[in-house]
């Protein structure tokens, strides 16, 4: 009866539609693939399919070939030319895991094939997603397997990938640059200001892509695709959208979630609300004693209280909070050549607990009676303009303006001590983009632009007495400033050989930092900086087809990073004992990188890809001893501190190994795994080596994934392995906080793994019941360089309406 009743859905679209609407279904139990996306491989033209998977293809050439293809199926050619003459515009995608081809977006900023791009690039679909159900964003890019995530307190995640993290990775939303005058070198948390719901897709690049991204883009890239309302293909209006709740037993979370799309002939709307309220989270009950806090502080009438946690002193204290994001989407198509789209974003979180900082002790007590950030708030405002009518310039080209506001605020309090610091940080971040694409020939691409970018950077800080409530000013985190950059660059792709494709580009960016520094509070021997600077920066790349089944390739890039505001002129206990302050004499550090990879189908039932990689980071931007008018410690929050800035002052290495792999073992079983190995080390003053920060331990996880008709079901295993305190970064030798203790007394990170189990069932055509339990043995770990520890076992209960 199913197959009966999409028989006549399919025949009556088909009598409805003209020639050049398409449906794409899925093969196995032909339910609409509405990811499929139509390519023209010759111009990098896309349309997505909408929620019926229908697709208008009245936008391509008569004589075009196309590409139809979505991830997790093997990809489809037609052309277009022989549509007209045909009555069968159904087209069914067969589901393939071994293709070593995906539509990916992040390279060039264009769709492109990854099997024409040497660098390597990993993609996270949205029906991934689904099914791994991760609470935030930054869960989500850790679900690839190949970007590690550390956290400072539940409301955070900071992505390493290749040894480098933070304002040396590049965040790109809908193609706008994320990353802010005041990314700073430490862990950062803006990942988690983007709703995992309203994300189409993600894609990480890996290495340097400074020539089409700028400064910060080092050690890759994370791109995200929010939700892009879909056109109807004819005058009914197509409506689609979800209803989510979602409940986890280890931090208690409540979630909620919905979403509409409307599409019309010339316009598209999508909306998307989210809700998330989590509660203290649970650790697990195996595993070091060192990671159990024994007592949090609590203000009772007028004073702070010790309040000692009941054994096992699982749940970690303060580590609750809450969020909520707001999407609204408009498209507008008046013609086959012109589409402008409208987005805005808005992201809020409560104040939520740092949980290392609520571990620091001095003389035997809590340090801290307070140190909380504050709301943290992300809007964005987005007006992008395409254009697709081809002349000798270009094919396409897009204008796209946004206008970012940022602010977050660090609030604590020493343990009875009456007076709260606050320092409340906002910055307003322009950005603009011209970018085109240009066929010069069925053999030659350019991809060329233009960006502008300029932060507005505003710090504030002030003192309050809690017993008085007596408000004074205070000290801030940064000076006042501006930062811009402008940037030109020009990427060329050319087929040199019928197996081997040539990708080599070059971008010249200049940008300047404009700061006054207050001086009430600190002695600075200055009240304004000012920096200039330019750099060029370039890549080259061979990709070598020798048969549809193998890929090599390899890439020679370099990248760069410009000084910023957090970089020249932060003031903050950096750890116990020492003080970061302004630095205004540095300049850009530059990296170098060489991968080769290789990738491989053997027999549709095996795939493996393997990537090695090298990157140098030439005078590179780190935390070093200093002196502030002459003295090497001051007093700091009443403790007397070393003296530190960041400087030019060393060279980093580091190096590694990717591997992944899949094996079909049967029609219902594969295997996947991905498995990270990478050291870095950087110079010390004193001409030693350590190793680097954020070069994460040997991390992976590795997966049995069954498929039947409705069922999914996978068992997986997350993993990671020792870092010892030989091979900790000189830095992080001395943070008791976060570490375990090894046999002789010395902070180290155990290796741990957690076992892990996933279903996911159709109730109905349109209710969907995913069910996971997650760290089924209870493991106590805390990953690498983190803060808090994982959730302990944990229940995951989530149910989806469609329609």
């Amino acid at each position: 009866m199913k197959y009966f009743m999409t028989w006549v859905i399919c025949c009556a679209l088909i009598f409805e539609m003209r020639s050049q609407t398409i449906i794409i279904l899925d093969k196995a139990n032909e339910e609409p693939v509405s990811t499929a996306a139509v390519s023209d491989p010759a111009t990098g033209r896309v349309v997505f399919a909408n929620k019926k998977g229908q697709a208008d293809l009245s936008s391509f050439a008569a004589s075009t070939t196309l590409q139809i293809s979505s991830f997790g199926y093997s990809i489809l050619m037609i052309r277009k030319s022989e549509l007209a003459s045909s009555d069968d515009l159904v087209f069914y995608l067969e589901k393939n895991n071994l293709n070593l081809g995906e539509v990916i977006i992040s390279a060039n900023k264009w769709t492109q094939d990854s099997r024409n791009i040497p660098q390597k690039i990993t993609p996270i679909p949205k029906a991934e997603v689904e099914f791994q159900n991760p609470q935030t964003a930054a869960d989500l890019l850790g679900i690839s397997g190949k970007v590690y995530v550390q956290k400072s307190q539940q409301g955070g995640g900071s992505p390493m990938i290749r040894g480098f993290a933070t304002n040396r990775l590049l965040y790109s939303v809908d193609g706008v640059r994320m990353n802010t005058a005041i990314f700073r070198g430490g862990n950062i948390q803006n990942v988690i200001n983007l709703d995992p719901f309203a994300i189409s897709s993600t894609e990480v690049l890996f290495g340097p892509a400074s020539v089409i991204y700028g400064s910060d883009a080092i050690g890759g890239v994370m791109s995200f695709q929010t939700l892009n309302p879909s056109f109807s293909v004819n005058e009914k209006p197509v409506v689609s959208g979800t209803l989510l709740g979602r409940y986890s037993s280890a931090n208690q979370e409540n979630t909620g979630h919905a979403s509409v799309q409307i599409g019309w002939k010339k316009w598209a709307i999508a909306t998307s609300f989210t809700s998330w309220d989590f509660d203290d989270l649970r650790q697990g009950s195996n595993g070091p004693d060192d990671y159990l806090k024994r007592n949090y502080v609590e203000r009772i009438d007028g004073e702070d209280v010790v309040i000692p946690i009941e054994d096992p002193a699982l749940v970690q204290i303060p580590s609750g909070y809450n969020q909520r994001n707001l999407m609204q989407k408009v498209r507008f198509r008046p013609n086959d050549h012109w589409e402008f789209q409208y987005g805005f974003h808005y992201s809020a979180t409560s104040s939520y607990g740092r949980y290392d900082r609520h571990n620091r002790v001095r003389n035997g007590l809590p340090r801290y009676a307070e140190w909380n950030y504050g709301p943290q708030k992300w809007m964005m405002n987005h007006l992008k303009v395409s254009n697709f009518q081809s002349n000798g310039f270009y094919d396409r080209v897009n204008l796209s303006f946004a206008l970012q506001n940022f602010e977050e605020s660090r609030i604590d309090r020493d343990l009875n001590n009456p007076i709260r610091n606050t320092q409340i940080e906002e910055v307003n971040a322009y950005s603009a983009n011209l970018d085109f694409t240009k066929n010069l020939n069925p053999q030659n691409y350019l991809f060329y632009g233009l960006e502008w970018v300029l932060n507005d950077v505003n710090s504030s800080g002030f003192t309050t007495n809690i017993d008085s409530e007596i408000q004074e000013d205070g000290p801030s985190r940064y000076p006042n400033s501006t930062w811009t950059s402008f940037g030109a660059y020009l990427n060329w792709e050319s087929k040199i050989h019928e197996k081997a494709t040539l990708q080599t580009g070059l971008r010249y960016s200049h940008f300047g930092i404009e700061s006054q520094f207050d001086t009430r509070f600190f002695p600075f021997p200055f009240e304004e900086a000012s920096l200039k600077n330019g750099n060029l920066t370039g890549s080259v790349g061979i990709i070598w087809n020798p048969a549809e089944s193998w890929i090599l390739s390899t890439n020679l890039g370099t990248a760069f990073r410009s000084p910023n505001v957090d970089d020249i002129g932060k003031v903050f206990d950096s750890e116990p004992g020492a003080v970061t302050v302004p630095n205004p004499n540095l300049n850009p550090e530059y990296a170098y990188n060489w991968d080769i990879s290789i990738a491989k189908v053997i027999n549709e039932t095996l795939k493996f890809d393997l990537t090695g990689f090298y990157t140098l980071l030439d005078n590179a931007l780190v935390r070093r001893n200093f002196q502030l008018n002459g003295q090497d410690s001051i007093f700091y929050s009443g403790e007397l501190s070393q003296v530190q800035a960041i400087q030019n002052a060393a060279q980093a290495r580091v190096y590694g190994l990717q591997l992944g792999m899949q094996i079909k073992l049967s029609s219902r079983f594969t295997f996947l795994t991905d498995m990270n190995f990478q050291e870095g080390e950087e110079e010390l003053d004193d001409g030693s080596i350590s190793a680097s920060r954020h070069a994460a331990p040997f991390f992976g996880v590795s997966r049995i994934d069954y498929q039947a008709k409705k069922l999914r079901a996978q068992l997986y295993v997350d993993y990671q392995g020792e870092r010892s305190f030989e091979n900790l970064a000189f830095e992080e030798q001395r943070k008791d906080e976060i570490y375990a203790k090894d046999e002789n007394g010395n902070n180290y990170s155990p290796a741990w793994y957690t076992l892990n189990l996933k279903f996911s069932y159709p109730l109905t055509d349109f209710l969907f019941l995913n069910i996971g339990l997650e760290n089924i043995t209870d493991q106590r770990y805390r990953p690498y360089s983190s803060g808090i520890s994982g959730p302990g076992r944990n229940w995951v209960l989530s149910l989806r309406g469609n329609f």
